[in-house]
């Protein structure tokens, strides 16, 4: 799979993730966008990761810099879980138990294949912080192994103000869950 965009799709895509960055300031009090932008354009497969989250519904942004490995880090920040990344099974061990209506992929292999990283419990808290998301949907979050091993998942949400964290049978699906990504770059 060719995983550069041509320069038109390039100079459109950072054309609406500044955009983006501008619209929503308080994400990223203190990051300038110049600096980005200048990352992005000498990594261009990271410029193609942000283009695939944005085309599944993610409105990628950035929401912090990691002064230990001097990384801005780009988190879907869609109001709800991204249209493109719903109705999907925790992993492939639960999409293969599934004996009928197998949804068309799973979280884990979905985020390898776009190549982002799907946002920790700790994670999820933190983008609340930047705003209201998930208030009519839900994302699937990293499941600790143990969970995982007795065939459990984990998801989030937002309601009455609060972020809850619940589980469910990791084979399970709908409509309205899907998952959030984090890119490095």
């Amino acid at each position: 799979m060719n995983k550069e965009l041509s320069q038109e799709q390039s100079k459109t895509l950072l054309d609406l993730l500044k955009a983006r960055f501008e619209k929503n300031i308080n994400r990223h009090i203190g990051i300038d966008w110049v600096k980005i932008q200048a990352k992005l354009l000498a990594n261009t497969e990271k410029l193609w990761i942000l283009d695939q989250m944005e085309l599944t519904g993610g409105e990628p942004d950035v929401i912090g810099f990691d002064t230990n490995s001097g990384e801005y880090l780009f988190y879907d920040c869609s109001a709800e879980s991204p249209k493109g990344r719903r109705s999907l099974c925790y992993d492939k061990k639960a999409l293969d138990s599934r004996k009928e209506n197998k949804p068309a992929n799973n979280v884990i292999d979905l985020a390898a294949e776009i190549g982002i990283e799907l946002l920790t419990e700790e994670q999820y808290r933190d983008l609340q912080k930047f705003g209201e998301f998930d208030l009519k949907t839900s994302s699937w979050v990293m499941t600790p192994p143990e969970i995982r091993k007795l065939g459990g998942a984990i998801f989030c949400d937002r309601r009455y103000n609060h972020i809850f964290k619940y589980h469910n049978g990791a084979e399970s699906y709908y409509a309205a869950r899907g998952f959030r990504g984090l890119l490095r770059v």
